[in-house]
C-alpha cells in the first residue's frame, strides 16, 4: 500500500469514526438528562447504560475475530448501520410506558448502541496500526491523533445532546441524528478506498485470547484506569450539578441541561486535545519503546492522588457553594489532563506490543477491557452515588487509579525498538 493510499484510507475511517462519536456522546447526554429529569434514581440511571457497557466486553472479544475472518471495513460499516437502528428504535419510547418498561427498552436500545460502538471503534484502532508510516514516530502520533480527536469530537456530542434535548425534545433529537448518521455511512461507503485487510479464513475463534503477558497487564490497567473515570463521570458528577444547579422549574431544568452538557463538552474535548499533543509533550519520536513504557509507569502514579484529594475536599466542605464547584471542576480538568497522557500511552503501547496478523484480536480483547472497567465504573457510579454521594465517587476512583498503576507496573518491555517501528 502506498503512503498516499494510507493517508486516504486513514482520513476516511477517522472521518467515519468522528461521525459515531459525535452521535455516540449527544446519545449519552440525551439519554442521561432526559430520564433523570423524568424521576429515575442515579442506580436505575446507570442501568440505562450497563447493557451497553456489558455489550462492549462481549463485543469486542467477538469483532477482533470478526474483522480478522470478515475484514476490518465490514465491521466499521456494521458499528454505523447498527447505531443508525439504535437511534431509530429510542424514537420509538413511549412516555406511557412507565418506569419498568421504559428502563428495559432503553438497556436493550443501549446494548445495541454498546455493540455499534465497540465495533467502530476496534476497526479504526485496528485500521491505525497496518495505515501508520513506519517512520518519524507515525504510530504514536495517527493513534494519538485519532484518539484525541475522537474524544473531542464525543466532547462536542455531549453538547449537542444536551442542547438538542432543551431545543427540540427527545424524539426529533434522535431521529435527527440518525438521519445524518445514515447520511454519512452512505458516504463512506461509497468513498471508502481500498488499503484495509479483507481478512483471512483461516481465523480461529480461539485465537482471541491473548497469551502476550505484556497484552493481558496493560489490558488489566486499561480496565480500571476507565472504571476510575466512570465510576465518577457516568452518574456522579452530573446528578451532582443537576442537584446544585436546577430548581425544579421548567427553566431551572433547562439552565442545568446547557450547564452540565457544557462542562461535560468541556472536559472530554481538552482531554482529546491533551490526547493529541502527548507525543510532543513526551517527545515521542526520540524514545524507545521502553521510554514510553517507563512514562506510562510515570504518569500512572501521578494520577492516584487527584482523585482522593478531591474527594477529601468535597468530604469535608459542609455545603455546596461557588468555590467547591470552582474546586471540583478544576480537580476534574487536573484529572482529566494526567487521564490522557495515561490513555495515550496505552493507546500506543497495546499496538506497538502486537503485530499486523494479531491486529485486530488483540486490539478486540484490549478493548474488551476497556468496556469491562467502563462497565465496573458505571455500575459503581449509581451505587457509589447512591450510598455516599461524589466524594465515595471520588474515593473509588482513587482505589481504582492504583489498581491500573500496579497493573502498569507488571508491564516490562521485551524489545528496545524504537517507538516509531513497534
Amino acid at each position: 500500500m502506498t503512503r498516499t493510499a494510507g493517508y486516504s484510507a486513514y482520513i476516511t475511517v477517522t472521518a467515519a469514526y468522528w461521525a459515531f462519536m459525535l452521535t455516540d456522546g449527544a446519545l449519552r447526554m440525551l439519554v442521561l438528562l432526559h430520564f433523570h429529569s423524568l424521576g429515575f434514581s442515579p442506580v436505575q440511571l446507570a442501568y440505562l447504560f450497563v447493557l451497553y457497557e456489558v455489550a462492549g466486553v462481549i463485543t469486542n472479544l467477538s469483532a477482533g475475530w470478526i474483522a480478522a475472518r470478515f475484514g476490518l471495513t465490514s465491521t466499521l460499516y456494521a458499528g454505523l448501520s447498527l447505531q443508525v437502528i439504535a437511534l431509530l428504535a429510542l424514537s420509538q419510547l413511549e412516555p406511557t410506558w412507565g418506569i419498568s418498561l421504559s428502563v428495559v427498552f432503553v438497556m436493550l436500545v443501549q446494548g445495541l448502541s454498546g455493540v455499534a460502538k465497540d465495533l467502530a471503534k476496534m476497526s479504526s484502532k485496528s485500521a491505525v496500526k497496518i495505515l501508520a508510516p513506519a517512520d518519524g514516530g507515525g504510530l504514536f502520533k495517527w493513534v494519538a491523533l485519532l484518539t484525541g480527536s475522537k474524544n473531542a469530537i464525543k466532547g462536542a456530542g455531549f453538547l449537542l445532546g444536551a442542547v438538542l434535548l432543551a431545543i427540540l425534545g427527545f424524539v426529533p433529537s434522535v431521529l435527527a441524528m440518525a438521519a445524518v448518521l445514515l447520511t454519512i455511512l452512505i458516504a463512506v461507503m461509497l468513498r471508502m478506498p481500498t488499503g484495509l485487510p479483507a481478512g483471512r479464513k483461516e481465523a480461529k475463534i480461539s485465537e482471541v485470547l491473548s497469551k502476550n503477558r505484556n497484552i493481558n497487564w496493560l489490558s488489566f490497567a486499561r480496565l480500571f484506569l476507565f472504571g476510575a473515570r466512570d465510576v465518577w463521570f457516568v452518574v456522579g458528577i452530573p446528578i451532582y450539578f443537576y442537584a446544585v444547579l436546577s430548581d425544579g422549574s421548567e427553566a431551572g431544568n433547562r439552565n442545568a441541561f446547557f450547564t452540565i452538557g457544557s462542562f461535560m463538552a468541556v472536559w472530554t474535548i481538552l482531554y482529546g486535545v491533551v490526547q493529541g499533543f502527548a507525543p510532543k509533550l513526551l517527545k515521542a519520536s526520540s524514545r524507545t519503546k521502553s521510554d514510553l513504557l517507563q512514562q506510562a509507569q510515570i504518569w500512572a502514579a501521578l494520577l492516584i492522588p487527584v482523585p482522593a484529594v478531591l474527594s477529601l475536599v468535597v468530604f469535608t466542605a459542609q455545603e455546596p457553594s461557588g468555590i467547591l464547584t470552582g474546586c471540583i471542576i478544576l480537580g476534574l480538568i487536573v484529572f482529566g489532563g494526567i487521564f490522557a497522557v495515561n490513555s495515550s500511552l496505552h493507546s500506543y503501547l497495546i499496538l506497538s506490543f502486537t503485530d499486523a496478523k494479531r491486529v485486530t484480536l488483540d486490539v478486540g480483547f484490549y478493548y474488551m477491557a476497556n468496556a469491562a472497567g467502563r462497565l465496573l465504573g458505571t455500575v459503581l457510579s449509581g451505587l457509589s452515588y447512591q450510598v455516599g454521594g461524589l466524594p465515595l465517587c471520588l474515593a473509588t476512583a482513587g482505589f481504582m487509579v492504583l489498581i491500573s498503576y500496579v497493573g502498569v507496573k507488571q508491564i516490562s518491555s521485551s524489545a528496545d525498538h524504537k517507538s516509531t517501528g513497534a
